[in-house]
């Protein structure tokens, strides 16, 4: 295997830039993130004449300070300068430059200026930003930190200790400086010299109410890339933590010990951070929306981010933030580069479950955190005046009892219904005549749950009933007049209670009894991952995640320096803070080594001893939702066996999802090869498209400082069998071995995800535990397939699950219909998915998708355009009302966008002229397909015999096509009577 060097996107070959006309000084601009062909330093192997390899192996750290770093950023700095110029482009164009992680820069350009740029040598590839958000009592006793026996005391003496010599930087929405959880550690301290040696960073205070630093928290640095600061006239222009999602997470990662946190006025409890003795570094990247209910920040400023948190010496960064979009980017690549430079990146799974497919954030680079429940809940009742009665959740000790009205029947004059059912504060929308005195039964969603009982107060009410009217978790917040928060159920019952009339309720005060937990949180995102199939298991692990309290930006917070909050955000930095626990009794171990430990330690048990459950249907939670389980310290401390991987292996699984990236030029995958992700050397295991049976490769590493004998238990999925070779691992320290686990189908459900475990356990009582999912499928089959030409064919390779008669079949192929405008780009109407509309540069076409359609499609293509044109697509169903529901977006840096939809109904597809050098043609191409030859297709054999994991093909051929359009058709798979499955076949004729 050859030395890699550089690590980029793969794009089309670099050819010089021809001359160019001057832009027009009025042409739009976008900000694009520029990466060249150079290595970032994380990843330069040498071959760059008078400069030294920089590259660090597995374990070590990357130091930004070395002379042989410090002389290839040079390099890198006359790179990008020879880039520009050979763009004829100005250094003035350039925002951020990026080394460690990363190599290029970001830049505001005009659409023609980005193409160019894309064919200038030295370019790999041209970005476009992405907007990202914000994933939005004490823990450590419930996951076994704190105590007499806790991994505090028995690692490092006492809680004050833990995670000495550690830095974790944290990439959100700031810090609120004079929180006390942010407040200066005791001197002089032990890890000093530590910490001294390897910082490198530096606090920057801002211009408007600039932020200070300490021994806590020793960097601060803030990115507001084209006036993100400015959308909220609250925010602010330095580090300061306006929205207060930053001050949250990085107090839950490495804030204060016994920090007593006050609520409201009253106190709420005594506090710590999972690392309390640890430093922090801040990189304030999010901002507040206008409306305040939302952090979100630029793709660009997070890599420049990323790569200074490397440059400054951080050993752990914590990621709360996402882009609901499982697919690698800029932001996926620049922490591949990160976990190769030593640094463990916690990031969190997103909160758009329950729904399947949902996770974000899904390299295995990263660790992919899910949320649970902890075991301190404050419960409440809400008790109706016809006698039934709810449980729900709440804090505070005051009970109330009142005549109980619907929002959505109290909105104030001018108000809407749906922001009065929502009780929305600012502006208002209850009315005081109707609420004055009386308990507001609010409907959740749109504004913060605590703004709700705000508007309550405003208008006059005593309390306040919040219900959920979909499934999603309760919540204890803290409110500004008594509440409780119910289920749709108790929130019917209520509406129905007050449509009998004179209309009761009691709400109960708080009680604070410890509860069965966890539970895996309705909101946390779920896998399968989109990028492969579930091949590779997201999330990684659950940490708890709802009603945390920690600190927050008093702005955005009713003046309280501390509040609870929910979300995955809040889940990740527990592991981020955990992370750098281990890393401070091992600072030898890489990034996966850490993750490892942490999964193969994960409990499935709650705190009763029973199988953890899914709040969504309060049935056992499976690896899906929880991945490993939850996260249990005490034991990561010393796993027994670790699974491990690097740069090879992350590429060769990148190769394996059909992401190429290049070394010097040339494709990675040519050279390192490419691993089904099911192959990866990752501490789960998994099979999204098992076809009769599958055989997995697995590498352990034994990190005890003894000789280990290590058997396998196996706990096979139902209606599996599992196999496991070698029966034994014999390792003395330090050793490898690999082994193999086949799984075979016996019983299983086609369709249907099974789970179960492999276990390898020792006489000295390490249980190194990996869950198993596979979903067994009938035939695995290629999923989409492409050919040109007015007659042409391709050939389909299937795997059977099962010995009979493979049958296939042809639809289509259909012509596209095309709808066609003249638009002209206007940066000033951007396209915003949670509010649909259409604009000068923006328009909307509906489609019916009649039952029985095999598929039904929305694209555009580059083809179609001039250079420099990005184009948008975004599909909602639309439901009863009219309402709009978003099925799929497709959103990159080109025109090249395909929304694809199999179920029937009535869609609209909007479509966005990001960006274009001036007016263009915009073509939106659709089809729904329905079933039957169109006598254009034709497939062979129509029949064959398989068996169980035998291979096949199927050819699929076409002539007599309109030369210029575009078809769309599907081969259809059977057994002679059931589907097994359909590849789409896409036609340019």
């Amino acid at each position: 295997m050859s030395t890699l060097s550089a690590f980029t996107l793969t794009s089309a070959p670099a050819q010089a830039a021809p001359p160019e006309a001057p832009v027009a000084g009025g042409a739009p601009t976008q900000s694009y993130i520029v990466q060249t062909t150079d290595a970032p330093a994380a990843t330069y192997n040498g071959g760059v004449a008078g400069l030294a390899p920089t590259r660090v192996s597995g374990g070590a750290k990357l130091d930004s300070s070395s002379r042989n770093v410090r002389a290839y950023r040079q390099h890198l700095a006359q790179s990008r300068a020879r880039v520009l110029d050979r763009a004829g482009l100005s250094t003035s164009k350039v925002r951020h430059d990026y080394t460690l992680v990363f190599a290029g820069f970001s830049a505001d350009l005009t659409a023609v200026e980005a193409e160019r740029l894309k064919r200038t040598p030295g370019v790999a590839n041209v970005w476009k930003n992405e907007i990202v958000h914000g994933e939005t009592f004490t823990t450590p006793e419930f996951l076994g930190l704190d105590g007499q026996t806790g991994a505090w005391r028995k690692q490092f003496g006492a809680a004050e200790k833990a995670g000495e010599g550690m830095i974790i930087g944290v990439i959100d929405s700031g810090f609120w400086p004079e929180n006390p959880s942010f407040g200066p550690l005791p001197t002089p301290r032990k890890d000093q010299k530590v910490i001294d040696a390897k910082w490198r960073g530096s606090c920057d205070p801002g211009t408007e109410a600039p932020v200070s630093c300490n021994n806590k928290v020793i960097g601060a640095r803030w990115y507001a890339a084209r006036g993100i600061s400015r959308v909220n006239p609250g925010e602010f222009d330095s580090p300061r933590d306006f929205y207060g999602h930053g001050s949250h997470t990085a107090s839950t990662a490495a804030g204060n010990h016994d920090v007593t946190a006050t609520i409201n006025g009253a106190v709420a409890g005594v506090i710590s951070g999972m690392a309390p003795a640890a430093r922090l570094s801040i990189y304030k990247v999010l901002y507040a929306n206008a409306a305040g209910t939302q952090s979100t920040g630029n793709s660009d400023d997070i890599v420049k981010a990323i790569d200074q948190a490397v440059a400054d010496g951080v050993d752990v960064i914590n990621y709360s933030i996402g882009d609901n979009d499982d697919n690698f980017s800029a932001v996926e690549l620049a922490f591949l580069n990160a976990a190769n430079a030593g640094i463990f990146v916690a990031a969190s799974a997103g909160n758009a479950g329950p729904g399947a497919s949902t996770v974000d954030n899904g390299m295995p680079w990263t660790t992919t955190v899910a949320a649970g429940t902890h075991d301190r809940s404050a419960t409440k009742t809400l008790t109706l005046g016809n006698g039934q009665v709810f449980n729900g959740v709440g804090t505070g000790p005051q009970a109330v009892t009142a005549p109980v009205v619907d929002g959505r029947t109290s909105g104030a004059p001018g108000s809407t219904e749906q922001f009065a059912a929502q009780c929305v504060s600012n502006p208002p929308q209850l009315d005081p005549a109707k609420v004055a005195g009386k308990i507001v039964l609010c409907e959740r969603g749109n504004n913060n749950r605590v703004d709700k009982s705000l508007a309550v107060k405003n208008a006059g009410g005593v309390g306040m009933i919040q219900f959920n009217p979909t499934p999603n978790t309760l919540n204890a917040d803290y409110h500004a007049v008594p509440s409780i928060h119910v289920d749709l159920a108790a929130g019917t019952a209520v509406k129905a209670h007050i449509a009998e009339g004179n209309a009761t309720a009691t709400i109960s005060a708080a009680s604070n009894a410890k509860v069965r937990a966890p539970i895996v949180a309705t909101f946390s995102s779920r896998g399968p991952g989109t990028s492969t199939g579930g091949d590779l298991l997201k999330p990684d692990i659950m940490a708890p995640g709802v009603d945390v309290v920690a600190a927050t930006g008093p702005p955005s917070h009713s003046g309280n320096l501390w509040d609870t909050s929910s979300g995955t955000s809040m889940a990740s930095p527990h592991i981020a803070g955990i992370a750098a626990l281990i890393l401070a009794k091992h600072p030898n171990w890489s990034p996966m080594m850490v993750k490892s430990a942490l999964m193969t330690t994960a409990s499935v048990r709650d705190n009763e001893g029973q199988a953890i459950q899914d709040e969504a249907d309060a049935s056992n939670a499976n690896p899906l939702e929880m991945g490993a389980g939850q996260v249990t310290p005490k034991e990561a401390f010393d796993p027994g066996l670790v699974y491990d991987s690097g740069i090879t292996q992350w590429l060769q699984y990148s190769c394996g999802i059909g992401v190429h990236i290049t070394s010097g030029g040339q494709d990675t995958c040519d050279t390192v090869g490419a691993v089904d992700p099911s192959d990866f050397n990752n501490p789960t295991l998994a099979v999204g498209d098992l076809a009769g049976k599958q055989t997995l490769t697995r590498t352990v590493t034994n990190v005890s400082k003894l000789p280990a004998l290590y058997l396998p238990t196996v706990q096979a999925p139902a209606g599996f069998k599992v196999d496991v070779s070698p029966k034994i691992i014999a390792l003395l320290p330090g050793k490898k071995q690999t082994f193999k686990v086949t799984i075979t189908r016996t019983t299983a459900a086609f369709g249907e995800w099974a789970f179960g475990s492999l276990r390898w356990r020792d006489l000295l009582g390490h249980d190194v535990r990996s869950a198993i999912a596979v979903r067994p499928v009938p035939a695995a089959v290629p999923l989409e397939r492409s050919g040109e030409g007015a007659s042409g064919q391709v050939a389909l390779p299937v795997t059977a699950g099962y010995a009979g008669t493979l049958a296939a079949q042809g639809h289509g192929l259909q012509a596209a219909t095309v709808d066609q405008w003249n638009l002209t780009p206007n940066p000033a109407t951007a396209f915003n998915v949670n509010a649909p509309a259409t604009a000068s540069d923006i328009v909307s076409v509906t489609m019916d998708v009649p039952a029985g359609t095999k598929v039904a499609r929305f694209a555009t293509f580059d083809a179609d355009y001039p250079a420099g044109t990005d184009l948008d697509i975004a599909v909602y169903r639309q439901g009863a009302g009219g309402a709009l529901t978003l099925v799929g977006q497709s959103a990159s840096g080109t025109s090249e966008e395909t929304v694809t939809v199999t179920e029937p109904g009535t869609y609209v597809a909007f479509v966005d002229v990001f960006a274009a050098p001036s007016a263009v043609d915009v073509k939106l191409h659709r089809w729904a397909v329905g079933a039957g030859n169109a006598g254009n297709l034709t497939v062979t054999p129509a029949s064959q015999p398989v068996t169980v994991g035998g291979s096949a093909t199927v050819t699929a051929a076409w002539n007599g096509l309109t030369a210029g359009q575009r078809y769309l058709g599907v081969i259809e798979y059977t057994d002679g009577t059931t589907t097994l499955g359909r590849t789409n076949l896409m036609v340019v004729a």
